[in-house]
């Protein structure tokens, strides 16, 4: 295993460096993790008559995993975190490649527990190494940047199931065989191609709860509970009132895809010019007023060409919240970023562990009450972004902090 100190990453080939790495990864996870998303909603209804109250328990197993994302320390104690990445990253590959071969709530409940397990530890180490990685001054474009590479994969994934599920009448199982295949073929390929990168700083291998992070932390917990009604019931209401087939909610998602490999450079740009406070400002008011829309197709019967903008707007939001890392990475010390990535994403999936099962049952009654809940959750997430500093940094975490360090005259 050849080790190499970050310092001596640009003696390597370009695409054997750090940030070629982050965006390999990046292109890989979507090919699976897209691929399932697209055919999730209709692949549980066709084979076992799935609703409101078993896709609700469907993602509550699907985020336990994410709840359960502090194992990352005790790991990475004894395994090197680039590796733990790449083998949770094969795991979820290979459990998506096998998703057909079990058509039951039982098996789609195992499968998707092993699968969340690789995706949960996969993105967990991917945010370390980011921060760890890259440069602050560079890391919010960096970012943007990554975001639009995995939307690329996602945009590639859902361009050749558009154009063959029906021209080739595919099967679920041919294409779950393909997409996860070829994620877990690119896990292999990186762990056997890359060195072993040396960040400059230590990290933890104990929990870390810090006082002084507890704004991060209220902000990493509202966007998982706000999220968890977007990535459930966003689409699934797409297939159960609107009647969407596959190619149609592909189709849909290549627009969000097509969207983010636009903007989230710019978005990545943004960042850096407005800083975290106003661009997450921005998201929590855009979100605010997207779910009540939402809620208003239900209480109003706004029509599908509402539904379908208001999709790929929300989409566009949450692409914000990559400010929210950046964030920490300016008030975090150097030796914190791999624990706390670890318990932020616990911290993140606490509500998803039992929100979307509960959900599922207001859902079967009032669909709408569902967005209206989101958008009292972005208003929550807005007050609590007032309090993120212009110039956050160690020792100024809060606007209080920053007040206390200068007073006004």
């Amino acid at each position: 295993m050849q080790i190499v100190p970050l310092r001596d990453a640009g003696t390597q080939p370009r695409w054997r460096r750090p940030e070629a790495l982050l965006f390999l990864t990046a292109f890989a996870m979507p090919l699976a993790f897209a691929t399932w998303s697209a055919l999730l909603n209709n692949f549980v209804v066709e084979a076992a008559d799935f609703t409101g109250v078993e896709i609700g328990w469907l993602h509550t197993v699907r985020e336990v995993p994410g709840f359960l994302a502090i194992g990352v320390i005790a790991l990475i104690a004894v395994m090197r975190e680039q590796v733990l990445g790449l083998v949770s990253l094969l795991l979820m590959g290979v459990t998506t490649a096998v998703t057909a071969w079990f058509p039951s709530l039982a098996g789609i409940l195992t499968i998707t527990m092993l699968s969340s397990i690789g995706f949960h530890y996969f993105e967990t180490i991917g945010q370390s190494l980011q921060l760890q990685w890259l440069d602050k001054r560079r890391a919010p474009q960096m970012l943007g940047w990554i975001v639009a590479v995995s939307s690329a994969a996602a945009l590639i994934s859902y361009a050749l199931l558009v154009a063959t599920w029906r021209a080739f009448d595919l099967s679920y199982n041919t294409v779950y065989l393909v997409s996860g295949g070829a994620t877990a073929a690119i896990a292999l390929f990186c762990l056997f191609a890359y060195p072993q990168y040396e960040a400059p700083h230590p990290q933890q291998t104990r929990m870390i709860l810090r006082r002084r992070y507890w704004l991060y932390y209220a902000l990493q917990f509202m966007s998982g509970a706000r999220r968890q009604i977007f990535v459930v019931f966003a689409a699934f209401m797409m297939v159960e009132r609107f009647g969407f087939d596959v190619h149609e909610v592909t189709a849909l998602f290549i627009v969000n895809f097509v969207a983010n490999i636009a903007f989230a450079p710019l978005m990545g740009k943004g960042v850096s010019l407005f800083g975290e406070r106003r661009i997450l400002i921005f998201e929590y008011v855009g979100l605010t007023l997207v779910f009540l829309a939402y809620g208003g197709i239900y209480y109003f019967g706004w029509g599908v060409a509402l539904a379908a903008t208001l999709y790929v707007v929300d989409h566009l939001f949450f692409t914000l919240a990559f400010a929210l890392k950046t964030y920490f990475q300016k008030i975090a010390d150097p030796g914190d970023i791999a624990p706390t990535a670890a318990v932020a994403f616990t911290i993140n999936h606490i509500a998803a562990v039992f929100l979307p099962a509960l959900l599922g049952y207001l859902w079967v009654t009032s669909p709408g009450g569902v967005f209206v809940l989101a958008a009292s959750m972005a208003l929550a997430s807005l007050v609590l972004a007032l309090m993120i500093p212009r110039h956050p940094a160690p020792g100024h975490e809060t606007v209080f902090q920053a007040a206390l360090a200068h007073p006004a005259e």
